[in-house]
């Protein structure tokens, strides 16, 4: 019997468009990844599966336990909850501490049971986790990498059937994935996971993607999908060649049939003028031509219709499976130093000194636990926090992009904010740039609040690699919130980016396919 299943599901919008329809699903694999291109509606179809919204069409089975996690942990715990009460264990935890106090009320002695050392093993865990050992600790005091863990735990130690998860890698470490890897595979439900993390859809025993042409399931892990999405991109453009070679055999066969039948009524009105065969007879082979042509006319018109048909739908598959290019310029310069640090002490972190020198044209990964100083480091060579101890040199432009878009003016087009933030660039050229990406005509005139999170971030770099002078690129979490296509478009950008960058990134086979060279640790 499958977990969760779906029938003909379709969701539309109030303006009359639809997201999607005729959705039909059934989880049978204990491990199922959901994919897709950002704005394909993977969130909104999770919503609809927990009955959190009405599908417009269609109907859903679930389980009757199930949980959820969202990808804006934040969101999910209400303020001013503390740790122990949103892990449910501030009752037993009050209980213990008002004994050990002398309190003796029976209720208290009821509470607590056998669970006596509830309140040492909690701490321990929290410490085992990278959290506060501290349950009274509000939970709005932490960071998005301990909100996400903390949530994800809750959510793991849980026996519910169904564990539906939203991109719940974006604020983990490379530590904190590993961590998430192995609670996946030892919870004993069934997990739908939607997730552009190659790291944790290869732990999924089954794919599914859902775009424009509707829902589509593939066997095996992400390595499989991506091998069969590249055989069946192969596939298409062969079927398309051998769909254009047929068209083209077809018209020019439909060529000469028209010039035999000008010929045979040319043949004819001679014949006609020179009187040498009766009207009657001439009058019945007319008749029979036209039918003739007419017939075929009509059968070379449904043969170029079903070629026509099968055309439109192979090139549909193909955009889909057709990777989109985000261009980036710059120019190869000498590897001179840019930027030296010297026995360096980081704010707000317990980070050691450290020395650092990067190049002009280097690559470079920074890592490090959550709350390890990636970000505060890459503001220290901005200029908006200052070392505690140690020297600091910068020697070239930089340009900063965090995972917030903060770069992207809301009120302003795509348009207006590739042309204003680029010195320069003329509109033909930005609107090029821009149908890179994936918006050509009237799209380019999105205003920036309307723009999907992946869509802003690759808007983002395209400001970032268009720069006057070549700056060196820091970059916090580009990939945080790209779909699966997207990072491989802005990790093959980076590789051939001419320039250096400071690469912030948890993804590790997104940092590798941008073409670092070298990796910093923080510690």
């Amino acid at each position: 019997m499958p977990v969760l299943q779906g029938h003909n599901i379709g969701h539309q919008f109030e303006n009359g468009d639809w997201l999607f329809k005729s959705l039909s699903f059934s989880l049978n694999h204990r491990r199922v990844g959901l994919v897709g291109r950002n704005g394909a509606g993977k969130s909104l179809l999770a919503s609809i599966m927990t009955g959190e919204l009405v599908p417009s069409t269609g109907t859903i089975s679930k389980p009757t336990t199930f949980d959820v996690y969202r990808q804006h942990a934040k969101e999910a715990i209400p303020n001013g909850l503390t740790i122990g009460e949103f892990l449910g264990k501030s009752t037993l935890l009050e209980a213990i501490e008002a004994v050990e106090k002398g309190d003796c009320t029976p209720q208290l002695f009821e509470i607590i049971g056998d669970d006596w050392g509830a309140r040492a093993q909690l701490n321990q865990q929290l410490i085992n986790m990278g959290l506060p050992p501290e349950p009274k600790q509000a939970c709005s005091s932490l960071s998005g990498g301990q909100l996400a863990r903390l949530q994800l735990w809750k959510l793991f130690q849980s026996d519910v059937e169904l564990l539906i998860l939203d991109e719940p890698s974006n604020h983990l470490d490379e530590q904190g994935k590993v961590w998430l890897i192995d609670s996946m595979k030892t919870f004993n439900g069934a997990i739908l996971l939607i997730s552009h993390d190659r790291q944790l859809l290869r732990e999924v025993g089954e794919i599914w993607e859902l775009s424009n042409l509707g829902l589509r399931s593939f066997g095996g892990n992400i390595d499989a999908y991506l091998e069969q999405n590249k055989a069946e991109q192969q596939a298409v453009e062969r079927r398309l060649a051998e769909v254009a070679k047929q068209k083209k055999h077809l018209e020019k066969q439909a060529q000469l049939n028209r010039e035999k039948a000008e010929q045979r009524a040319a043949k004819g009105n001679k014949m006609r003028r020179d009187g040498s065969q009766p009207k009657i007879l001439l009058d019945a082979m007319k008749n029979k031509a036209t039918a003739k042509v007419s017939n075929r006319l009509k059968s070379e018109q449904l043969r170029m219709g079903h070629l026509n048909d099968q055309s439109q739908s192979l090139k549909e598959r193909q955009k889909q499976l057709a990777r989109q290019t985000l261009h980036m310029q710059g120019e190869l310069s000498k590897s001179r130093r840019v930027v030296n640090l010297v026995n360096a002490e980081l704010p707000f972190t317990n980070s050691q000194p450290f020395n650092l020198a990067i190049g002009a044209n280097e690559k470079v990964r920074l890592k490090g636990r959550n709350g390890s100083g990636k970000s505060t480091l890459l503001k220290v060579l901005l200029g908006e926090l200052s070392l505690i101890a140690g020297e600091l040199s910068v020697n070239t432009p930089l340009f900063y992009l965090d995972q917030h878009f903060g770069l992207i003016h809301p009120e302003w087009t795509m348009l207006e904010n590739l042309t204003r933030q680029c010195d320069g660039l003329l509109e033909s050229d930005a609107r090029t740039l821009l149908a890179g990406i994936g918006f050509r005509r009237d799209s380019v005139f999105h205003h920036g609040k309307v723009l999907s999170g992946g869509e802003k971030m690759k808007l983002s770099m395209l400001i970032v690699s268009h720069q006057k002078d070549q700056p060196l690129l820091l970059l916090d979490e580009p990939d945080n919130h790209l779909d699966m296509e997207s990072k491989g478009v802005l990790a093959e950008a980076l590789r051939s980016y001419q320039g250096g960058f400071i690469l912030v990134s948890h993804d590790s086979d997104f940092a590798q396919e941008s073409g670092i060279i070298r990796e910093l640790s923080l510690t």
